[in-house]
């Protein structure tokens, strides 16, 4: 979503009416209702309360509110999931290409991991909140800066993130269920594609989200998401899971849950990702149900409410569950009852990154092999090269690939590379020279031209 503070002007509530109930979701709630499991002992704050069916219950913040202490009271005693409101994006930790700025981002993680909580990095990919050189680019140029935007920020926070927002709401509002047209858009369809697989490479062990606004029925733009996520996984492009956002007004898509569930059966994990709803009679109630719903379906793994308190939230509409002086409202008290009446931990939802597969047999003892896959557009690519070890296992690894004439490499990841142009030997780094027997690591690099198309060889020590 949109800057929600620091920003000139009135923050600005998209249309939702285009998400209400559907002829096509009115057959599915017959068959997914909402469902609340049975009574449990009371947990006393949110955290506690979700973390009984293995889930998080987090709130969006900006580092600077961590100095209120009232704010941070809240914050550590109901919530152990924390995303960036702000400090993630690409106009805050690039404002000039390639000078980057993490400290607000570094300042969250380090509170989330002093207070016991995950952190959701939200967004690497958007075509909003881009920084004014990103909006000035087009083409390969502005393809190859996304691609190295993904690689140094989500290479800076590895391993420290539970799920990353990989692209932000890259479809349109309407009955089209297409693209939004975007400057990214228009460097080519694989954009997305290309953004999950370096994101995969560049943080291996966070879960890979896509994430949009205006999907909480069964419409039309949550099927264009719904039939992308498909392809996805029937093509293996490595995404994770899906975030829904549920900025709600008065009313709920009656096919709310039904939505959720379709997604999960495709094999991704869904996420409540900005939860916030008008106030009003229908506060509490709305409240309620998403939070059953997410219970009711075993691959939500969390909500997430965009904000904590009223006073800070991006709408005028006091949408969060504690009002502007801290306390506690009848939306509280719905969530925290919803979520104590679960009888115990769910069918566990998937909470870390797939293992890699192996696609062919490993090589004889002591020895590596190396494959690569590719992902190209005019004028460049990316690759990602993926080095399996034998039946020993190794302390180091040397991959040899040779480019055709005219391309270059213009970054690389996960490795050492000896140049850019001709025959280039891309070593281990100090974290992933040790492969154990059978198993394998990757790394990648990205390039203008085009991308290598002969079988790379590996040496092992």
């Amino acid at each position: 979503m949109k800057n929600r503070t620091g920003t000139a002007g009135t923050p600005r509530i998209r249309p939702r009416t285009v998400v209400l109930a559907v002829a096509a979701g009115a057959a599915l709630l017959a068959s997914t209702a909402l469902i609340a499991p049975a009574a449990n002992a009371a947990a006393s704050t949110l955290r506690a309360a979700a973390a009984q069916s293995g889930r998080y219950f987090g709130a969006a913040a900006n580092s600077f509110q961590l100095s209120n202490t009232s704010f941070t009271t809240i914050l550590n005693r109901e919530f152990n999931s924390i995303v960036a409101e702000n400090e993630m994006k690409w106009d805050a930790t690039e404002p000039q290409q390639n000078t980057f700025n993490f400290t607000g981002g570094d300042r969250l993680v380090a509170h989330a991991r002093a207070n016991g909580m995950s952190v959701r990095g939200h967004t690497l990919v958007w075509h909003a909140q881009q920084p004014g050189w990103a909006q000035n680019l087009s083409g390969s140029a502005l393809r190859n800066a996304m691609v190295n935007h993904i690689n140094r920020v989500a290479g800076h926070f590895r391993g420290q993130i539970h799920s990353w927002d990989v692209v932000n709401e890259a479809f349109a509002d309407g009955g089209s269920g297409g693209r939004r047209d975007s400057n990214l858009q228009r460097t080519g369809n694989d954009w997305i594609e290309v953004a999950f697989r370096t994101a995969r490479a560049a943080d291996p062990n966070a879960r890979l989200c896509y994430n949009d606004y205006n999907t909480d029925g069964i419409n039309a733009k949550s099927t264009g998401i719904y039939n992308m996520v498909r392809d996805f996984k029937s093509r293996g492009v490595p995404i994770d899971c899906v975030g829904f956002q549920s900025h709600l007004g008065t009313t709920l898509a009656s096919d709310y849950q039904a939505n959720l569930q379709r997604f999960a059966d495709l094999g991704v994990d869904v996420q409540i990702t900005e939860l916030d709803v008008a106030e009003g009679a229908n506060q509490a109630s709305i409240y309620e149900r998403v939070t059953r719903a997410c219970l009711a379906v075993a691959r939500c793994t969390g909500i997430t409410t965009w904000g904590v308190w009223d006073a800070a939230s991006w709408r005028s509409d006091n949408p969060l569950l504690f009002d502007r002086n801290g306390n506690k409202k009848a939306a509280y008290n719905s969530v925290l009852n919803a979520l104590n009446s679960v009888s115990g931990p769910t069918p566990p939802p998937t909470t870390t990154a797939p293992p890699p597969v192996t696609s062919t047999p490993p090589p004889g003892g002591g020895a590596c092999s190396a494959s690569v896959s590719l992902n190209s557009w005019n004028g460049g690519f990316v690759a990602t090269v993926r080095v399996t070890a034998g039946n020993a296992a190794i302390r180091g690894w040397t991959v040899r690939i040779a480019l055709p004439g005219g391309t270059a490499v213009t970054g690389t990841w996960n490795a050492q590379a000896s140049g850019s142009s001709g025959t280039v030997n891309f070593s281990n780094v100090s974290y992933n020279g040790q492969i154990s027997a059978g198993g394998n690591t990757e790394f990648g690099f990205q390039g203008t031209g085009s991308g290598p198309s002969g079988t790379p060889t590996c040496t092992a020590s």
